[in-house]
């Protein structure tokens, strides 16, 4: 996928610690980090949970967006949404999480789908203007994750991406 491409829509059939569904386009104006991950994934639990973890409690919530996205490609039975409900609590994860929407036919989600991952842990960060600027499958170490959001937090956002924030705030949207 095109780094400064926009970034598709989360497709989810329900929310995990969160009100009201969360969508891209209300997020814009801030930094979004997007953990995709899977339950019974033993890297998803020992490293990428903890990793955004951390993340949401060391950038300002006001400014950088933490989310996960239960991305279930395989094992469907066993990571149903009550089990994860289950291990939300059980982790203590207290961001919101969506659950990818099945596909069709075949067992990759949608979300999952549109994103072109390779698997899980899958991480994924997306500018202000609602561009993917970095996917990366696999371990991704602390400090270059840290840096990058650093840097995008720090970018301007263009006029025209400045201008749909300005509308998604308008439209009761989350603005920063």
């Amino acid at each position: 996928m095109d780094s400064m491409a926009m970034a598709p829509e989360l497709q989810c059939t329900q929310w995990f610690n969160t009100e009201v569904p969360v969508t891209l386009a209300a997020l814009r104006g801030k930094v979004v980090v997007i953990e995709a991950f899977q339950m019974l994934c033993p890297g998803c639990v020992s490293h990428g949970l903890p990793q955004v973890q951390k993340m949401r409690h060391v950038f300002p919530e006001d400014r950088v967006a933490v989310l996960g996205l239960h991305t279930v490609f395989e094992h469907h039975t066993a990571m149903a949404p009550v089990a994860l409900q289950a291990f939300l609590h059980e982790y203590r994860i207290q961001f919101p999480v969506g659950v990818d929407m099945p596909a069709d036919t075949g067992p990759i989600p949608r979300t999952m789908a549109a994103y072109g991952m390779r698997g899980t842990p899958t991480l994924l960060i997306i500018d202000r203007a609602g561009r993917l600027r970095h996917q990366h499958f696999g371990q991704m170490e602390d400090m270059a994750l840290g840096a990058q959001v650093a840097l995008l937090m720090g970018e301007a956002m263009g006029a025209d991406a400045a201008a749909d924030a300005g509308e998604a705030c308008s439209m009761g949207g989350t603005c920063g």
